[in-house]
């Protein structure tokens, strides 16, 4: 009987096994090779979600009264920057500069949500005073804020609690709608009905 050379270069009576040998080695390789691609994949899926900034508020917009309102309490004046930490639509500081020509900073990490303040701002004439920012409101520089607006989750006003403390300097002033920041007393409260009959609480503190 002839003998044959396998291409795995075992040789045998037929070449059977050596064909059954080769075989069983490519499929080991690509398990292997298959196994190592989805180890890498989910690794760089892990990293891309891990970077993503925590939402710290789902997106609602504040009532214009309100707003106001919370302008007033702050007693901003044209002198103040404000701002507004997950400012959605730009409201509040379109708002501040178009009531008492403050200068504003909003910062949201959705860029829908700044692409459309940029144009509320340019609607409304005060582009020249607001800026807007997709950013993580966690990493935010505040030190040149005289009055920073947080419409939050309590949990989330808690996380800036330390950020604003050690960044803001005296005579900021500090203005929360609705949630408190954890165990830190306010100054002022300020509950009332806002226009469409809800009940708004708003929070006022004064860094010392």
């Amino acid at each position: 009987m002839p003998i044959h050379c396998s291409r795995a270069g075992t040789w045998d009576q037929n070449g059977t096994t050596a064909r059954k040998l080769y075989g069983r080695q490519d499929l080991i390789r690509i398990t292997t090779m298959r196994l190592r691609m989805t180890v890498v994949l989910m690794s760089l899926i892990t990293v891309k979600l891990t970077a993503q900034p925590a939402v710290l508020a789902p997106y609602s917009a504040t009532p214009m009264d309100v707003v106001q309102r919370m302008l007033t309490f702050a007693k901003v004046g044209p002198s103040d920057v404000v701002y507004d930490l997950g400012c959605g639509d730009g409201r509040i500081v379109i708002e501040a500069a178009r009531m008492f020509g403050a200068r504003g900073v909003g910062i949201d990490i959705d860029p829908v949500l700044i692409a459309r303040a940029q144009a509320n701002a340019k609607q409304a004439g005060v582009d020249s005073l607001v800026t807007f920012r997709v950013q993580d409101a966690m990493t935010v520089d505040v030190s040149d804020a005289t009055v920073v607006t947080l419409y939050l989750l309590a949990a989330s006003n808690v996380k800036l609690r330390p950020v604003l403390t050690k960044t803001l300097r005296p005579g900021a002033r500090i203005v929360a709608h609705n949630y408190p920041i954890g165990d830190w007393a306010p100054d002022v409260v300020d509950t009332f009905m806002d226009a469409a009959g809800s009940t708004r609480t708003l929070f006022l503190w004064n860094i010392r």
